[in-house]
Parts: C-alpha cells; sequence; structure tokens
C-alpha cells in the first residue's frame, strides 16, 4: 500500500491551527492578551520567514496546556473545532484523501503542530493515522515539555522514519502534499512532492524541480 502524507496547517487547513488555538486562548481571556497575542504573531511569522525556534516556541505554546485542567481542555478544543478549524476545513483536501483511501493508500497527517491541537483535526479528515508533535504527558498532565523530536522541518523526517519502522510502512510510491518551504527536506524524500497553495519559496523549488503544484482552495 502505498502512503499518502500530508501537511496541515495551510495545506489540508486554509489557515494554521496552531497559531488560531492561541488566537482563541486570547479570545477565551484564558492566556495574557497583550503579551500572548504579540507572541503568538511574532512566532507565526518566524515560521512563515523559515527562522522559528521549534523549541522556544513550543515552551510558549504548550505552557497553557499545564494551567488548564484536563476536562476543560476537552470542552474548548470541541468548541475550537466548532468555530475556527471545520469552516476552513478544504473541501478538495477532504477530496484528494478520499481518493488516495478509494485506491487503498495510507493516508497520513504530519504536522509540527502539537497532538492536542491537531488529533481531533486528523479524526475530523478521517486519515489512517497522524505524525505530530507530542506534548509530553506526565500522571494525565501535560508538562509543558516535549516528548521526542518535534515533527518540524529535519524533525519531520526524524518522526516519519520511526513511524515507519513501526508500522513496517516505507517510501516506495509515496507522496506528500505540502504548502511550506519548511517542508522541502521531506519532500525532497518521497516518490512524488505536490506543492500545494506553496508560499514564494516552495514554488520556485517546485518550480525548478517540475514538482506538481496543485490548489486545494
Amino acid at each position: 500500500m502505498a502512503l499518502a502524507l500530508f501537511d496541515l496547517d495551510n495545506t489540508l487547513l486554509a489557515d494554521d491551527s496552531d497559531f488560531l488555538w492561541g488566537c482563541f486562548l486570547v479570545d477565551k481571556g484564558l492566556v495574557d492578551k497583550t503579551t500572548y497575542d504579540k507572541a503568538n504573531k511574532r512566532f507565526y511569522d518566524d515560521y512563515k520567514k523559515g527562522t522559528l525556534d521549534i523549541f522556544e516556541f513550543l515552551s510558549f505554546s504548550l505552557k497553557p496546556l499545564t494551567q488548564i485542567p484536563t476536562e476543560k481542555l476537552t470542552g474548548l478544543h470541541k468548541e475550537f473545532m466548532q468555530k475556527h478549524i471545520i469552516p476552513i476545513m478544504t473541501q478538495k483536501g477532504m477530496a484528494q484523501i478520499q481518493q488516495h483511501r478509494d485506491k487503498g493508500d495510507i493516508t497520513v497527517i504530519i504536522t509540527a503542530t502539537n497532538r492536542f491541537v491537531t488529533a481531533p483535526i486528523a479524526e475530523a479528515f478521517n486519515v489512517d493515522d497522524l505524525i505530530a508533535t507530542d506534548p509530553e504527558i506526565i500522571d494525565g498532565r501535560y508538562t509543558g515539555m516535549v516528548a521526542g523530536t518535534p515533527c518540524f522541518q529535519e524533525g519531520k523526517i526524524t518522526c516519519l522514519k520511526t513511524w515507519l519502522e513501526n508500522t513496517s510502512h516505507d517510501l516506495e510510491n509515496s507522496t506528500f502534499y505540502s504548502d511550506s518551504h519548511n517542508d522541502l527536506s521531506l519532500l525532497e524524500v518521497v516518490t512524488t512532492p505536490v506543492a500545494v497553495d506553496p508560499d514564494d519559496q516552495l514554488k520556485a523549488t517546485a518550480l525548478a524541480k517540475n514538482w506538481e503544484i496543485r490548489s486545494f482552495r
């Protein structure tokens, strides 16, 4: 069975779930509006420029998970899904996932955004599995730390290799859909790289390498 990998933010989604979760926390008054909103926007800008310090960002983004009771987090995420995620799930992205499923391919979302934010989203897209940055959990509580390697840039390849070893799948006839130059290292190793609504840097690379360019919007 061939492997179909999908980036999440700005690929299957018409926005960034990590950034929107931060905005949602601000809107709910669960974090300090002035300082958190400013930092959230700075980190998002760094991500788009390719200069994001992933560990600094994760220290920032995972901290609220330690400050909100687990049972409240579940309810908040359901509200977040209804208000912010379901409206930006791309129909073409869902159709592409289904097309791969109809062919018998294994569909996997692979994302730098942490598993708390993305697991319900992956379920809504009906993919077979999710590879994401894992927040550390001890005794049922988030610690604010990362468990293992962040699934970002080269770390995506590290996380994917671990997943492949654990599932006995391989990259033969694999496809990866992404919008971001941050994913160039993974796009280079799959059989079929597809640039989806790509940023300027990825678009230039895709044109130079004659990769397919698609839009899910």
